[in-house]
């Protein structure tokens, strides 16, 4: 691999350069800016690199760019997204968002970590493995998003209306990746899902005096009342039979669990609180954070609640309640149980929608796959890999992982901890780019010899 790695050194400013105008280009996919445009651009840029590549519309959504390259017994699937966040507050940017500027080390641009800089580095890898080392030892299919910021609400039918093309892979190579603070690679196996509800109760025909209150029910209240019901006092999930469903680590996810570094008391100064949920210390707040679902009310609309006094009885109240979902919870279940659940106690009346989903999924920890992409990170970055059986957040790996039955493996990307991901003065440093092309490069070589 001497010389994949000399071409990609000696290609270090073309390749920079091919990134800023990437990510000059806006893809706002909440505000519906340049999505066709970049995903005309990408795919382009795939063919330049020896893909046979298509854009691929998807019916109500934005199109997906889809590439094939390669050959050999083994399959990988990669995953990316050319879509960004907005930028916004543009104000508390220190050059324009879609500038690309390069600075102290570091290119600074919105998405160029999420995940513009992940993905054109992939591009440059497999390009530059072909011209200083040959044609590749997989075959790789790759498919390009343009929704991930919006939940990936098409992914699913894109994957439905092409699964013949999809089949046959051996495992993913997600989005995502990058280190932490010491330095180290981190490398994520799964993620939770969510289920997204909307609940609502109405009562009067309008809102009245609050004198009525002795007479006429508050939706308010029985809200309220509704949400109480769904997690204690000692904040433990409490919807009927949910947590039957919970999948517990096994003894090899344990082992990873225990490997993970954590200091507690910098969480807990950076999150401004004196303790976590349920006591929980050590390796028990991680492992409640990867394998723990939650049920959060992330906002309560009901009544008056602007400056002075208003004796206000409101005629509706509606909150927003996700739930973070580990295996084996999904979101249809999920809404089903809270019905049921609600029903049981006598809130019938209590309006529940799935307003979002995303399907959880983790890959099994023991596979070769896994262990050549430990291998590589720990060469390229020159420390031990930090590997998460799961992450804490959300993304949309169960579409094409759950779907066809293979490990999902994030890692080898850019990301830094001062990232700012979907925050002003999103960045990656150089140095982490480059080894974002190395290591791509150098796992292609290693599955290639499994």
């Amino acid at each position: 691999m001497k010389r994949f790695e000399s071409n990609v050194q000696a290609n270090q400013e073309r390749f920079l350069g091919e990134l800023q105008e990437f990510c000059r280009k806006p893809s706002i996919i909440a505000q519906g800016i340049g999505i066709e445009e970049t995903a005309e651009w990408v795919c382009d840029r795939l063919r330049r690199a020896g893909f046979e590549s298509k854009v691929v519309a998807v019916e109500g959504g934005a199109p997906v760019v889809y590439g094939e390259i390669g050959s050999g017994d083994k399959t990988l699937m990669m995953y990316n997204h050319y879509d960004v966040q907005p930028p916004e507050p543009l104000e508390l940017w220190d050059s324009g968002p879609f500038e690309a500027k390069i600075r102290a080390g570091r290119v600074w641009a919105r998405g160029v970590s999420d995940n513009k800089g992940p993905l054109m580095a992939r591009v440059q890898a497999i390009e530059a493995y072909q011209q200083a080392v040959g044609e590749l030892p997989i075959r790789i299919k790759w498919v390009i998003e343009g929704e991930e910021e919006i939940g990936s609400p098409n992914l699913g039918r894109f994957v439905d209306e092409n699964r013949e093309l999809l089949e046959g892979a051996d495992a993913c190579l997600w989005e995502g990746g990058g280190r932490d603070g010491a330095g180290r690679p981190v490398i994520s196996l799964g993620m939770k899902g969510i289920a997204y509800l909307g609940l609502s109760v109405s009562g009067a025909g309008s809102d009245l005096h609050s004198m009525n209150g002795a007479i006429v029910g508050n939706p308010a209240w029985r809200l309220i009342w509704a949400l109480a019901s769904l997690k204690d006092e000692n904040e433990n999930i409490s919807v009927d039979g949910l947590m039957d469903y919970v999948a517990e680590p096994t003894e090899e996810e344990w082992a990873f669990i225990r490997r993970i570094p954590f200091d507690e008391e910098e969480s807990k100064r950076d999150f401004g609180i004196t303790s976590f949920l349920k006591g929980a210390t050590g390796t028990d707040v991680v492992k409640q954070l990867l394998y723990d679902p939650t049920c959060t009310v992330c906002g309560i609309l009901t009544g008056y609640t602007g400056p002075g006094p208003k004796t206000v009885l409101p005629n509706e109240a509606s909150a927003k309640v996700d739930f973070r979902l580990v295996p084996d919870l999904n979101p249809e279940l999920v809404l089903r149980l809270v019905r049921e659940h609600l029903d049981r106690r006598g809130f019938t009346d209590v309006n529940v929608e799935l307003l979002a989903q995303l399907w959880p999924y983790r890959s099994p920890v023991e596979h070769p796959w896994v262990d050549a992409s430990i291998a590589v990170a720990r060469d390229v970055f020159g420390a031990e890999p930090v590997v998460y059986p799961s992450s804490a957040g959300g993304g949309p790996m169960y579409q094409l992982c759950g779907t066809f039955g293979i490990p999902g493996i994030a890692g080898g990307g850019a990301g830094n901890p001062n990232g700012n991901l979907h925050a002003p003065n999103e960045n990656i440093y150089v140095e982490d780019y480059m080894r974002t092309i190395r290591y791509t490069g150098r796992l292609i070589d290693a599955l290639g010899s499994l």
